[in-house]
């Protein structure tokens, strides 16, 4: 961090303190307050840390007012639409381009990696055939650390990297092993002659009985699902996995602290509720009614994958998701499923209704993402478990960087206390 040009004065009855501030390449200027509590004797009170910078980096950048979203400088919608997201893995991880030499030992590293510790395949019998994907996933993830000795030492710069190349070579296997028990099928193990997208479907749908061959329109579909999920700046999960990680802890838990942070509804859960949503409009006679009560604000109705809580503007990413979209239900058809049938219909009249563009509600990933999932094949249990598997290089990604912050110290948020003062212990027979 470079040195303080510009400060703030901040006055607390008679004494005033100054508090220098940082000017980053892009955003808002950044007021350190480190040194408050030891001058001053103060907290800064900022609930869900909205205000807060809690590190510097140099990954990703977000303006959502503006509608950006940069990875290393570039835009979202240029890497999926000319890259892959293998190349933007390697992007994410080390800050640049690679050549085509260093693409390739890249991805051969990557797909001999793919394959699993035959024992882990206990672990999964060890869970209900009903359990939900996303907890099998954090269990499974978790215990890698049981099994990859060799990269557990967070000091080591060595096994930093060999744990970087496990968990995104290996995280596609295990969710796909995942959705495999709970529908009851074998394990399909990876092929080494398969892309990163291919490889992972082929785990999920195909059977030993038969040959399967993955559809190149569906394999471009999921490598862009996986691109534009891949890092999203300081969320709630990547901060999960960076508190995390300032323990100590081994990468293999902090990524699954990711995981489980990133199951809440409220974070990877989009994409599953605009289905949910998609259902419980039914078909696409029942639009209009389910689009008179999203505009009703006495109505608890609200259209999910419409809008952005980041995006105020339009959602980067849902550009080149709905390429893909159309080309999925180009190729699949919407005719025998109405919620696909739903959706297209849906999309169509909220683009059409001038309320919406008002209001900037418009399509974002989230609803492009569970579209083409839909139309895949999947359930809606799996959207979350495709979620992580394609965010987990943007959690390694900011876990190696911390490493390199020399302000790196342990996470310790504060509090405003308004519990009780000291008070004496009363005997049970006195109360």
């Amino acid at each position: 961090m470079s040195d303080s040009q510009k400060t703030a004065t901040l006055t607390i009855d008679d004494k005033s303190y100054e508090l220098p501030i940082y000017s980053p390449t892009a955003g808002p200027d950044v007021l350190d307050i480190r040194k408050l509590y030891g001058q001053a004797g103060v907290f800064t009170y900022d609930p869900g840390f909205t205000s807060t910078a809690s590190c510097d980096s140099t990954i990703t950048f977000i303006d959502g007012e503006k509608g950006v979203l940069l990875h290393r400088g570039y835009p979202i919608d240029q890497l999926a639409g000319k890259s892959h997201y293998l190349e933007v893995c390697y992007l994410l991880l080390y800050g640049y381009l690679p050549s085509a030499a260093e693409l390739d030992e890249f991805e051969t590293t990557i797909t001999r990696h793919t394959m699993v510790h035959e024992q882990m395949i206990n672990f999964f019998r060890g869970f209900r055939r009903d359990a939900h994907p996303m907890a099998i996933i954090v269990g499974v993830i978790g215990a890698m650390s049981a099994f990859y000795h060799d990269s557990t030492d967070i000091n080591d710069p060595r096994q930093r990297e060999v744990a970087s190349h496990r968990l995104i070579a290996k995280v596609p296997t295990i969710a796909a092993m995942a959705y495999k028990y709970t529908i009851g099928q074998p394990f399909i193990y990876p092929r080494n002659d398969l892309d990163y997208a291919s490889n992972f479907l082929r785990m999920c749908f195909a059977v030993p009985a038969e040959d399967y061959e993955v559809n190149p329109i569906l394999s471009r579909a999921m490598d862009r699902i996986f691109t534009l999920h891949a890092d999203h700046e300081q969320n709630a999960s990547t901060s999960t996995v960076r508190l995390a990680s300032s323990s100590g802890a081994n990468p293999f838990a902090c990524i699954a602290a990711g995981v489980a942070c990133l199951w809440g509804p409220a974070h990877g859960g989009a994409n599953q509720a605009c289905l949910e949503m998609l259902k419980e409009i039914g078909s696409p006679e029942n639009i209009p009614e389910y689009i008179a009560r999203a505009k009703d604000k006495d109505d608890p109705f609200r259209l999910m994958g419409f809008g952005h809580r980041v995006y105020k503007n339009h959602d980067p990413r849902a550009t080149v998701m709905k390429q893909s979209a159309d080309e999925v239900l180009d190729l699949l058809g919407v005719e025998d499923n109405p919620i696909l049938a739903t959706a297209k219909a849906l999309e169509a009249a909220a683009l059409a209704d001038p309320y919406f563009a008002e209001k900037k509600l418009f399509p974002n990933v989230d609803f492009y993402s569970g579209i083409i999932l839909e139309a895949m094949g999947f359930p809606t249990s799996m959207f979350t478990p495709i979620f992580a598997l394609s965010r987990t290089v943007g959690w390694i990604s900011q876990w190696k960087e911390q490493f390199s912050d020399p302000a790196h110290k342990i996470g310790r948020p504060r509090q405003l206390y308004q519990g009780e003062t000291e008070r004496n212990y009363v005997n049970i027979e006195d109360r």
